[in-house]
């Protein structure tokens, strides 16, 4: 299958499906981190959705959209609206729907349960870092066109809390929100085995 990642620079969930035999590339307007650039677009995936692609996981940003951040919406008082926050909310939603109605067959698209305000469509599963074998909380949701429902791979032992001490998921620093973003090599390894067919 030919497969595009979008919103991608770690290149862990393209890197999957290429040892599966895909022809598979990532795409983000930074350069890519994992190491292959031959299989990389920088460029904004909005340009390279035409392109005869299979199938497309994405990745949108979801600094505005995510519910964890509905906090920041609101100024000072209550019920007193971020107008700036709401309109780059509001430019995010506008990405999400482009990416989740692209004329791809195959469509994945992940993101962290999204703030009410911004009328998302009911994303069809939550799945967790503990389920394939990484020991962390955090709910990621998955909205799917025409792909079965990722099936857990290993089932850990539910943290107590979303930090554990000493990952790369929690460091702090200026690169936390990208490392935040990066996909857990479990859950890629199980996008790639269970979606190749």
């Amino acid at each position: 299958m030919k497969i595009l990642i979008a919103c991608e620079e770690s290149q862990t969930v393209c890197k999957a499906f290429r040892a599966k035999g895909h022809e598979a590339y990532s795409c983000d307007i930074l350069p890519c981190s994992g190491g292959h650039s031959e299989w990389h677009i920088q460029d904004d995936v909005l340009k390279h959705l035409d392109e005869g692609w299979d199938m497309m996981i994405a990745h949108p940003p979801c600094t505005y959209l995510s519910n964890a951040g509905a906090r920041f919406l609101y100024q000072g008082g209550e019920g007193v609206l971020n107008l700036e926050r709401f309109n780059e909310g509001k430019k995010a939603t506008k990405f999400f729907l482009k990416l989740l109605n692209a004329p791809i067959e195959k469509i994945s698209v992940e993101n962290p349960i999204p703030s009410t305000i911004f009328r998302l469509p009911r994303y069809t599963q939550i799945i967790q870092p503990y389920q394939f074998g990484h020991p962390v909380q955090k709910k990621t949701c998955l909205w799917l066109k025409n792909l079965p429902p990722l099936k857990p791979t290993k089932i850990m032992e539910k943290p107590q809390s979303t930090k554990v001490a000493g990952n790369w998921f929690n460091k702090g620093g200026k690169e936390r929100q990208m490392n935040r973003a990066k996909t857990f090599q479990g859950i890629a390894d199980a996008m790639a085995e269970q979606w190749s067919v």
